[in-house]
Order: structure tokens, then C-alpha cells, then sequence
């Protein structure tokens, strides 16, 4: 039985579908057949990019899947006797149906006790870090995957699933434009990926006045943003130390890795939105960010205290009061969730399983009992469904 009762809507901030092999192609402009095709390696589908086959997903068709949590042992003892990840994952299951549709979700929804649930795409994470040569395929790509979650899922079903269209910002105007298109048809949140904007001139900060446009947009809608862990590029930087080329496997043990990239993408994002002025520019935005964990954010306002003490002149405010009015915060279950909640208070933090990934919670309303002891029970409801109810615009 939970430690807290369970007297409230729960809203779960990460959940996810897995696609099936139209998401990318149903809806993709005929002159660009080809950048995105299924191939078969060795007897075994993989997906490949302007061909080049990735290994990022390592079954892209999702045909069988690791059991929901199978990770969770993992992450709260360790792995002491070394076991591979397959071993780990354990024998694989059959697709759930659950995760290609709307109406059975919605049911296994009901089954798990949850009310709300942001829904985002698996294999989508991979596009655009290998198309950022291409801005305008890049843009292309998006908008027909985008098409395909609306047809398949809509963007807000029965007011309880809220599937998370992707908008990528490289040219600024077709971000403008596939926010408005997403909004036209229902979004209450959309995913941008905490990375660089790979546009025609290379890589640049989306918190640069260059993005106004969009983020005026986002702050005039209302819409949350949700920056989802994605591969952000940042295979580039381990490179420097490990050379090679090889592109980011997070199926792939690699201790050095794992310590370089963990956090590094989204604290460099939430850097760039507020040291190049965005979020000061635009007040009310909103961001979520997902699937990051939490354990950056104590060492992020150390450092925005740190440079704001030495050159406060370049700020129009203090970046950490910047940072508590537009970021929300969905840590791990495994972090230190007493301190990050007297961090940044109750208001602020948001529940995430990241059902049904193996890395997830087997039992998503299970991370209610990884809560610190002697929260009230109004925080345990805000963090558990009612900040992101309140952020989704979902009525009580």
C-alpha cells in the first residue's frame, strides 16, 4: 500500500508510443523518397538516414519490445555482477497494441490508474541529429511524422492523452509555421529537442533573438514546450576524447559516455534560453523539461549564481529567478528527490514514469512511494498530476 493515499487525478508527464514504420514515410514528400527507408542488415531490420543505417534504436520496428521497467532493478541496486543489457532487459515481449493506439492506451490507462498522460514518440528522438546537414528535409521530415501522430493518435484524445508533435527550429519561419499548424490541430504541448538549431549558417542557440518569432508564438498560445531527452549531438563532444565516428548508442555501455552526455544537453539548453535572453523576453513561457532527470539543475543555478555575481550587468534579471518561473522539472525516480524539491518547491517538479520503456517504472504510480517521507499531501498531488494538469489546461 502507497505512503501517501492516492485521493487524486494522477497525470504522468513521460509516457511513450512506439511507431510503426509509416510514422516517417506515410506523409513524406516524394522528393525526398528515400531519405528515410527500412533496410534489412544481417536478417534484421534497421532504419537508415540519407543511407546511413542507425544503430541508435536497435529494433526500429518495434515488433518485440523489452517488458515495461525491466531496468528498474538496475537502477535502484546497481548491477553488480556486470550482466549485459540483454540480460538485463530479459526475454523480450510481443508489441503491446496499447502502445501503437489511442483506445486501448486509454483503457491500460484506466488499468494503471492514470489520468492524464503526455504521449511521446520512441524512435522520432533519432531524425533530426541526422538530418541537420539537411534543414529543409529536416523540416520536411517533422511535418510528416507529425501528420502521422495527429491521424494516428490526435494531439489531445479525450482530454486524458496528449500526444506531443515535434517542432524543429532550424529555419526559423517553418518553426513558426509548424507550431501553428500543431496548434491549429489541437497540441497542448510540443516537443523541442535541447540541442543546438542546425540551420543553413550550422548550429546556433535557440535563445537567440533570431527565434522570437517562435517563442512569441509559444507565449502568446499558451502551448507547453516539453524538451524531451533526445539524441542531442553531443556524440560530437565525447569524440574530441574518444575519436571515431560512431553516433550515439544509448543501448551501448560506455562509462565515459554516460558521464560526458548524462546532463550535459539539457543544461546547455536551459543555459542558452536564458543567458541569450529568451525566457526574459518572453516571461511566460513554460518548459518542461522530460526525461532528463534532475540531479543538473542544483549544479545549473549554482553556476548561473556564480556568473550572475561577476557580471550581473549582463542580465535583466537574476537567471535563477528566470530558471523557477519557466522551467518544470521531471526528475528520475532514482535522484535525490528531497533536495530538488526544497530546490525548487513543490510547484515546480512533475511526475514522469517513462512507460513502457525499460528504463521506466514497471508500475508508473509506483514512483508515489520514492517520494521523501512527510510531504503534504497537496504537494503529492501537485507533483503527481496537478502541476501538469494545471500546465495541459486540463479542467479539475
Amino acid at each position: 500500500m502507497s505512503r501517501y493515499p492516492i485521493d487524486f487525478p494522477i497525470a504522468d508527464a513521460d509516457n511513450h508510443l512506439y511507431e510503426t514504420e509509416e510514422a516517417f514515410t506515410r506523409y513524406l514528400p516524394e522528393r525526398y523518397a528515400g531519405a528515410i527507408r527500412y533496410v534489412q542488415v544481417g536478417g534484421r531490420t534497421k532504419i537508415a538516414i540519407n543511407g546511413l543505417i542507425s544503430e541508435y534504436i536497435p529494433n526500429p520496428t518495434f515488433e518485440v519490445v523489452a517488458p515495461p521497467g525491466a531496468q528498474e532493478e538496475y537502477f535502484r541496486v546497481g548491477n553488480p555482477d556486470g550482466r549485459s543489457l540483454r540480460e538485463i532487459f530479459g526475454k523480450p515481449i510481443r508489441c503491446p497494441e496499447w502502445a501503437r493506439e489511442p483506445v486501448s492506451r486509454l483503457a491500460h490507462l484506466d488499468e494503471l490508474g492514470i489520468e492524464n498522460a503526455l504521449m511521446f514518440p520512441t524512435l522520432a528522438s533519432l531524425l533530426e541529429e541526422r538530418m541537420r546537414d539537411d534543414p529543409d528535409l529536416t523540416h520536411a521530415a517533422i511535418h510528416a511524422f507529425n501528420r502521422w501522430l495527429h491521424e494516428e493518435w490526435s494531439f489531445d484524445h479525450e482530454n486524458r492523452i496528449f500526444a506531443t508533435p515535434i517542432v524543429t527550429l532550424p529555419i526559423v519561419e517553418r518553426a513558426v509555421e509548424e507550431l501553428q499548424w500543431c496548434l491549429d490541430h489541437g497540441a497542448r504541448s510540443v516537443l523541442v529537442r535541447p540541442a543546438p538549431a542546425w540551420g543553413l549558417r550550422g548550429p546556433r542557440s535557440p535563445g537567440l533573438p533570431e527565434f522570437d518569432p517562435f517563442w512569441g508564438l509559444v507565449q502568446e498560445s499558451g502551448v507547453l514546450v516539453s524538451m524531451h531527452s533526445s539524441d542531442s549531438g553531443y556524440a560530437d563532444l565525447a569524440q574530441l576524447w574518444e575519436g571515431g565516428g560512431t553516433e550515439f548508442l544509448p543501448f551501448r555501455p560506455n562509462p565515459f559516455r554516460a558521464m560526458v552526455m548524462g546532463r550535459r544537453a539539457i543544461m546547455d539548453a536551459m543555459a542558452a534560453l536564458i543567458c541569450h535572453g529568451a525566457l526574459t523576453r518572453f516571461p511566460d513561457v513554460r518548459i518542461a523539461t522530460i526525461e532528463n532527470g534532475g540531479t543538473w539543475v542544483e549544479p545549473l543555478l549554482s553556476e548561473f549564481e556564480g556568473v550572475h555575481k561577476k557580471m550581473p550587468q549582463e542580465f535583466t534579471e537574476h537567471p535563477v529567478e528566470t530558471f523557477r518561473r519557466c522551467v518544470y522539472v521531471n526528475p528520475f525516480w532514482e535522484d535525490r528527490l528531497t533536495e530538488l524539491i526544497d530546490l525548487l518547491g513543490p510547484e515546480r517538479v512533475l511526475f514522469g514514469s517513462d512507460y513502457p520503456h525499460p528504463e521506466g517504472l514497471a508500475d508508473p504510480i509506483g514512483y508515489v512511494d520514492d517520494l521523501p517521507d512527510g510531504l503534504a499531501q497537496a504537494d503529492v498531488a501537485r507533483i503527481m498530476g496537478g502541476n501538469l494538469r494545471q500546465l495541459l489546461g486540463v479542467a479539475s
